[in-house]
């Protein structure tokens, strides 16, 4: 048998999905919940590596494959203390390795996530 265990934060994100998507039916609660565990796994595996992620850009509609990560090796340099926490406005960050330019900051909103490599 398998279970899904989630955990409080896990559950959190559920229910923004869930909001922000206007779930009503038991399989889009489903859905839900499945996307805040992929965007649990997501951050926990940019914590130590660069990760291939497909998510849908809100401003175009369009879909977005990236490469982010948020290991401290490779972002801490970047971090200056004066941004707020993704939590707080329900996005997730991460740095662009892809990006040009200078601040490679990026996020996108926890519906939005389509597809973890």
């Amino acid at each position: 048998m398998n279970a899904l265990v989630i955990t409080p934060k896990e559950a959190q994100r559920a229910l923004v999905i869930a909001t922000r998507t206007n779930a009503n039916t038991p399989a889009e609660f489903l859905v839900a919940g499945a996307k805040a565990a992929m965007v649990a796994e997501l951050k926990k595996r940019m914590q130590t590596s660069v990760v291939e992620f497909y998510f849908v850009k809100k401003s175009t509609g369009e879909l977005r494959r990236a490469f982010g990560t948020t290991m401290s090796s490779l972002v801490s340099r970047h971090i200056n203390g004066r941004g707020i926490d993704r939590e707080s406005v329900n996005t997730v960050a991460f740095w662009d390795t892809e990006a040009q330019g200078e601040n490679k900051w990026r996020s996108f909103r926890y519906e939005t996530l389509v597809k973890v490599c």
